[in-house]
């Protein structure tokens, strides 16, 4: 509440961060405004007439309102002098910003993820080929080798079949010339 004679400063746009923080200002100081009910100023003062009763309480309505209105006074006075409107809209525009950002570079980390995982792949292709290939190639060595020892065993089986026919044709004729 202004005082009175004084001009209330104008309220922030709705929706505005300040206009929410002078908001929850005001119901922070709303349990001051609660002013005593005539059964609690009778409970409270006992003693007195009720006309006194109702005038002190008449008098603590005022002394509350007037209070009120000063609390408030004071604290757009010092967030004025604070600049917290300004403050806030630009901590409300930068944190904006950010969150833009940060969708713009999720979406660049998503493409940069997925380029980097098609090269990985195709790297990694490349490199079962080559693997592939040195298998083949070692493959084909011990087919060669294979066919080798086969024609080395079959050569070695012939050479020893002419051997033991050459040995049996040597004792067939020492046995006929001796």
């Amino acid at each position: 509440m202004a005082e009175k004679g004084k001009a209330a400063a104008p309220l922030p746009p709705a929706g505005s961060t300040r206009s929410k923080v002078d908001r929850s200002f005001r119901r922070a100081l709303l349990p001051l405004l609660s002013t005593g009910s005539m059964e609690e100023i009778r409970n409270a003062f006992p003693s007195f007439t009720s006309d006194d009763q109702r005038r002190l309480q008449q008098l603590f309505i005022k002394v509350i309102t007037s209070l009120h209105g000063h609390i408030e006074d004071v604290f757009e006075s010092l967030c004025d002098e604070m600049k917290v409107g300004t403050v806030l809209d630009t901590v409300e525009q930068l944190v904006e910003e950010q969150s833009l950002d940060l969708l713009k570079s999720d979406k660049t980390n998503i493409l940069d993820i997925s380029r980097d995982l098609s090269i990985s792949k195709k790297n990694e292709i490349q490199h079962l080929k080559e693997l592939l290939e040195k298998a083949e190639g070692h493959n084909l060595q011990i087919r060669a080798r294979l066919e080798l020892i086969k024609k080395g065993r079959q050569q070695s089986s012939i050479t020893e079949d002419a051997l033991q026919k050459s040995m049996s044709e040597m004792q067939s004729h020492k046995t006929y010339s001796g």
